[in-house]
């Protein structure tokens, strides 16, 4: 579960810093109820222009704040992080809209919950207290696509109590690659894994991100091999996805180059016939480290979906 703080909450709306500190109170406890259990409250670079009162900023005002608590907040904020933008997933052309709110969600960190929970992902907001986006849960973020609006669930949290109910019943953070092994087949059922589809991982230390990545690369796959009409054509969200993330420059899946070498390189004992071999040059890509997922193609309704090797790069292209 990740849960990513909502800077549109902060919009001017505190008469004065000191209405402000219990707001900023509740929200450093949300940032210690995640580490708890393991995660992170992510936040916007630039959360600290966002406005408290009508005169000042959010940097503004924890000027005003006590020293401990005016460092704590700071380095957070402008040092530590960690920053939602920098692992971002949905670009700036889309268009993500709320009701009741006048500008789009684009660039902000309710559009990427809603890019991330149309994937799969369990991603959260966390809002100030009071704001306009208090006791609105879910919140609904319509992504307009092409001739077709898209309505996305984001669950928001706005106090304590909520955040830890949803953190108490959620997966507990992934910490090896073991664990990451372990659980994946059962998260994603469509796929068929081989016994060792992991173990190339095994030798390099442990990333968080990207085992995030890997999972959230999983997932699509997951849901795209469902996405299949009784004729075994692809459904409207197939295309979709195919359209997302299989086609142009920043295609999340993409395939080797055929020649001799790749072909030698990407032949991977098959995950259930072992007199088989099976040529796999499609991939999906995590950058940090360079991991590559290379599984089975096309991906049609009737051939199982296949994932021999989940390890480090192999081509040099």
């Amino acid at each position: 579960m990740e849960v990513l703080l909502n800077e549109l909450s902060l919009h001017g709306q505190f008469a004065c810093v000191q209405a402000f500190q219990t707001a900023i109170d509740t929200v450093m406890l949300a940032r210690g109820k995640m580490r708890q259990f393991g995660g992170e409250l992510r936040c916007h670079r630039n959360l600290t222009q966002a406005k408290v009162t009508r005169e000042l900023s959010l940097q503004q005002a924890v000027l005003q704040l006590d020293r401990n608590k005016r460092g704590a907040l700071m380095s957070w904020l402008t040092k530590e992080g960690p920053f939602w933008e920098d692992s971002r997933q949905h670009d700036a052309d889309e268009y993500l809209i709320c009701q009741d709110y006048p500008d789009p969600v684009t660039d902000t960190a309710l559009g990427e919950a809603a890019h991330h929970c149309f994937n799969g992902n369990d991603y959260h907001t966390f809002s100030f207290k009071p704001s306009n986006w208090e006791k609105i849960n879910p919140i609904v973020v319509d992504w307009h696509r092409d001739d077709n609006v898209i309505a996305i669930n984001v669950t928001n949290h706005w106090n304590i109590s909520s955040l830890e109910n949803s953190l108490q019943v959620a997966d507990s953070p992934i910490k090896s690659w073991q664990q990451l092994a372990t659980i994946m087949p059962s998260r994603c059922p469509n796929l068929t894994f081989s016994e060792n589809s992991f173990e190339p991982l095994y030798s390099h230390p442990f990333v968080d991100g990207a085992a995030k990545r890997i999972i959230e690369l999983l997932n699509v796959l997951d849901k795209f091999k469902t996405c299949f009409d009784s004729q075994g054509q692809r459904t409207e969200d197939g295309n979709r996805l195919y359209q997302d993330h299989f086609m142009g420059d920043r295609a999340w899946f993409s395939s080797s180059l055929d020649n001799s070498f790749n072909r030698r390189e990407l032949t991977f004992n098959h995950p259930i016939n072992p007199n088989e071999k099976l040529f796999c040059p499609w991939h999906g890509k995590v950058n940090e480290p360079k991991i590559r997922i290379h599984f089975s193609y096309p991906i049609s309704a009737n051939e199982p979906l296949y994932v021999p090797y989940i390890g480090s790069k192999i081509t040099k292209i």
